[in-house]
């Protein structure tokens, strides 16, 4: 599929999924045809996709990024919510290569000395591995939110990765955090209990930090560094990509 052809598809998909409620955007991506791929953090907007997914059973890959620095709590979950639904979660690692390759150049803490070096460590420990887990996939499925900072302010619910060759989906891109919560109430989905103790996004235990009152839902995530627009790496590949410590060549990985 080219270019403007993916980008053609994403936009008219956008427009149908804006109607549907998160059950109905879901089953409408599981029966488009073609591989669809859910990754999950296992935050609190992530537990309502999969739940959604396992409840109503459908057709989608759920996967997970186990960096091999997630919180216990974390890890914990990802049992708990495969028994809960009934479903299989796919455990995605980082290469040990990458590893070393990281704490040759940097030092395995080398994240907290500079934004370069934290971009290295994001790549090796969850762009590679994604790029992996979303093999052969026409559709990605993210916990997006308009709310969870600025930088995520216009996200649609459809839009075209280019440099995935795929179509990125985000069904709970309307949803606000009020909403997230009282829907987890009522469906008694199982959370990672660091939400209670001031965690509102979860990452790597060594880069993620509890929020002060007032503080944005991702304020907690990589805290040391200045820029209010920090992400990892995932929903913008190309940043992270170019500061991984290459101990393989990485073009194949990346761009499908």
């Amino acid at each position: 599929m080219t270019s403007a052809s993916l980008k053609n598809r994403a936009s008219a998909l956008n427009k149908q999924l804006e109607s549907l409620d998160l059950a109905g955007r879901l089953a409408l991506v599981a029966g488009l045809g073609g591989k669809a791929v859910f990754t999950t953090s296992l935050g609190i907007e992530d537990q309502v996709i999969t739940a959604a997914i396992g409840s109503h059973k459908l057709g989608i890959e759920v996967s997970t990024l186990e960096t091999g620095r997630l919180f216990n709590e974390t890890v914990a979950l990802i049992d708990e919510t495969e028994e809960t639904y009934g479903i299989l979660i796919k455990r995605f690692y980082p290469e040990q290569d990458d590893i070393d390759a990281f704490a040759a150049k940097y030092g395995m803490n080398g994240f907290y000395d500079s934004v370069e070096a934290r971009h290295a460590c994001c790549g090796a420990r969850k762009v590679k591995p994604l790029a992996r887990a979303l093999e052969g996939a026409s559709f990605w499925i993210t916990g997006l939110r308009r709310g969870q900072s600025g930088n995520r302010a216009d996200t649609p619910f459809a839009e075209a990765d280019l440099d995935r060759g795929l179509i990125k989906i985000n069904p709970l891109a309307d949803w606000d955090i009020e909403t997230i919560r009282a829907h987890v109430a009522a469906e008694e989905i199982p959370v990672n209990p660091l939400h209670a103790r001031g965690y509102p996004s979860i990452g790597c235990e060594p880069c993620t930090r509890a929020i002060k009152p007032g503080e944005p839902e991702r304020a907690g995530r990589w805290w040391w560094e200045n820029d209010e627009k920090r992400e990892c790496g995932l929903h913008v590949p190309d940043a992270a990509a170019s500061a991984i410590p290459q101990s393989t060549p990485l073009a194949s990985s990346l761009v499908r």
